[in-house]
């Protein structure tokens, strides 16, 4: 953490009020989303997109979310056609990201689209997130407020410990519903791409507007969450464990945990993706902490099953136990 704790707020008017006035000086506040904590900051301004990049340490090409009350407001910035009009119907307010192209005139900083012709939108559910976003009156970028490639976090305790005074102010909303982040679709020519699960399910999407296709690792990102090395904990994470090796930490699943573990912590002992999906961030991050605490050399993730949002959990594991970019 670097530097005093921030202050955490319980989103009383006046907390929002502040935040509003912090965000309106070029600083950043964390506000709760359904989804996860966001760090945010005025998308209009230059200067504020930067300092959320220098808050995260986020490479440059890693394009953020711009949050909206409304897909209206959204509609300023960004250009719908009938699929993205479809899905903001059905699921907007929610945990869902389109990237769109940019309008001529988009208020957003082209820093918040890492300089393409494409902006990543979403309207969050979250009560807290809709009062500040209706009292501030401009788009917000927010990505995960956690530092770049890190656990995102789930409970305004986690963005404290990442972020120091980093940022200005932090608003509690409690524990995160869904506690992963959203599912993101690229409508940007004749293909609907899927660049990253979430709590939409792939299902629910093509239910909606037909058949995705699905993006690769190679060039350039398209959208947040689509570098290979992300949502790191620092000790090694190994996939689809049977057995624990000596000095692991386990992630569990399910009802029959692996035996021998000193320490474990399970994402759902009744198999119900939905609970793991919540638990996923806070686990991993307790585990990575207390697993280094007590000099344990990895940990060690039990299968989840690939369906639904069990895709998106298994997505981020994925990325949590990718190979760490060379610096």
């Amino acid at each position: 953490m670097n530097g005093p704790s921030p202050r955490i707020l319980s989103p009383t008017d006046e907390a929002i009020a502040e935040a509003a006035a912090l965000l309106e000086k070029g600083a950043l506040v964390a506000l709760p989303t359904e989804t996860v904590y966001g760090l945010a900051g005025d998308a209009t301004s230059d200067s504020a997109v930067a300092a959320i990049f220098a808050a995260k340490d986020r490479p440059q090409f890693n394009p953020l979310i711009a949050h909206y009350p409304s897909a209206e407001a959204a509609a300023r910035d960004v250009s719908f056609d009938p699929r993205a009009q479809e899905l903001a119907r059905r699921f907007w307010p929610g945990p869902l990201t389109l990237v769109l192209p940019r309008r001529a005139d988009c208020r957003v900083s082209l820093l918040a689209s890492a300089g393409l012709d494409s902006q990543a939108v979403r309207v969050p559910r979250h009560e807290v997130a809709q009062r500040l976003l209706a009292k501030f009156g401009r788009p917000l970028a927010a990505p995960s407020a956690n530092r770049s490639g890190r656990v995102s976090p789930t409970l305004p305790q986690h963005v404290a410990e990442e972020l120091g005074d980093r940022v200005a102010l932090i608003l509690d909303g409690g524990a995160c519903a869904i506690g992963i982040e959203s599912s993101v679709v690229a409508l940007l020519g004749d293909d609907a791409v899927l660049l990253r699960p979430g709590a939409v399910t792939e299902e629910e999407i093509q239910a909606a507007i037909g058949p995705l296709a699905h993006a690769g690792e190679a060039g350039q990102p398209r959208g947040p969450g689509m570098m290979a090395s992300h949502y790191a904990p620092e000790l090694p994470l190994r996939l689809d464990a049977t057995s624990l090796s000596a000095g692991e930490a386990l992630l569990a699943f399910g009802p029959r945990p692996l035996p021998g573990a000193t320490l474990s912590l399970n994402l759902s002992p009744g198999g119900d993706l939905q609970e793991a999906a919540a638990r996923l961030f806070a686990a991993l991050r307790q585990l990575d902490r207390d697993g280094r605490r007590q000099g344990l050399s990895g940990i060690a993730a039990m299968p989840v099953p690939d369906r639904g949002i069990g895709r998106a959990i298994n997505d981020r594991l994925r990325r949590a136990a990718a190979p760490r970019p060379v610096s």
